[in-house]
């Protein structure tokens, strides 16, 4: 294990600073992990296929997958935590969960509130599910309508501001879709690979994918900001580099049926190993 652990430390980038960092590194939040013999991670339980309960009721996912490969590779046990977009970086925050995998968009606001870990995962845009009867092809067509959209999710404050939408803001995604077919509102913005997975999955004739994706914004795996340059935020960092470079984030992508995403492929490409090719 410590071999395992130090391997991921080098594989980090931020060597030079992480010499300094150490001094004030109390590795506090690695510690409680190991003494707990669980790592407690964040995710979501309402986001298929990054995030949902199956029809046992168990939390499975592509972000699943990668919470327990972290918890694997420290040697403990993995319990998860459903997090929503609105109380996700509270509970890191407060020390409720001790990594946070939960489709988070990597901002600077949120990178003052708590440590994301780089590279980036994912990155996704923005899309809407819209009614095919009202022929919806431009964002500004949403001027003075009501939107459908998930509290916390970045993208509504422009939606609002920018196109000029009045927002219903829910507190998961199933609520605002429900919402969608009910008509109280004319389109529900989410990430596209998210209503793209929904549309796929049938059930929804009368909608249209019709406005065009836009604010493609990378994904961030977060720690507690304490921790961000300690050994946990290392390790992790250390461990999205290796999910890059030997292809693991692509096969996680077709486990779940996500549609290939030239984000996964181009860090791929740029991190691969030349030698294993």
């Amino acid at each position: 294990m410590k071999t395992i652990l130090a391997t991921l430390l080098a594989s980090a980038v931020a060597l030079a600073p992480l010499a300094a960092a150490a001094e004030s590194c109390t590795n506090a939040g690695l510690k409680r992990i190991q003494d707990r013999g669980t790592l407690i991670a964040g995710v979501k339980a309402d986001y298929k296929p990054w995030g949902y309960r199956d029809t046992a009721g168990n939390i499975v996912g592509l972000e699943i997958d990668m919470a327990q490969m972290v918890a694997d590779t420290l040697g403990v046990k993995l319990e998860l935590v459903p997090v929503i977009a609105s109380n996700r970086m509270q509970f890191l925050q407060q020390g409720q969960i001790d990594l946070m995998i939960a489709t988070m968009t990597d901002t600077a606001d949120r990178r003052a509130m708590v440590g994301i870990k780089g590279p980036n995962y994912y990155a996704s845009g923005t899309a809407a599910l819209t009614p095919k009867a009202m022929g919806l092809t431009d964002w500004n067509a949403l001027r003075g309508k009501p939107v459908c959209g998930v509290q916390g999710s970045f993208y509504l404050q422009k939606i609002e501001q920018e196109y000029g939408a009045t927002i219903a803001a829910f507190g998961n995604a199933a609520e605002a879709k429900q919402a969608l077919r009910d008509k109280k509102c004319v389109a529900f913005v989410y990430d596209d690979t998210t209503i793209g997975a929904d549309y796929a999955a049938g059930g929804w004739d009368d909608f249209e994918i019709s406005l065009p994706v836009e604010d493609f914004a990378p994904w961030g795996l977060a720690v507690a900001k304490s921790e961000e340059s300690c050994a946990l935020g290392q390790i992790v960092s250390g461990l999205q580099y290796a999910w890059h470079r030997d292809g693991t984030l692509i096969e996680l992508e077709k486990k779940w049926g996500v549609a290939a995403s030239p984000f996964l492929a181009d860090m791929h490409a740029r991190m691969a190993d030349p030698l294993a090719q």
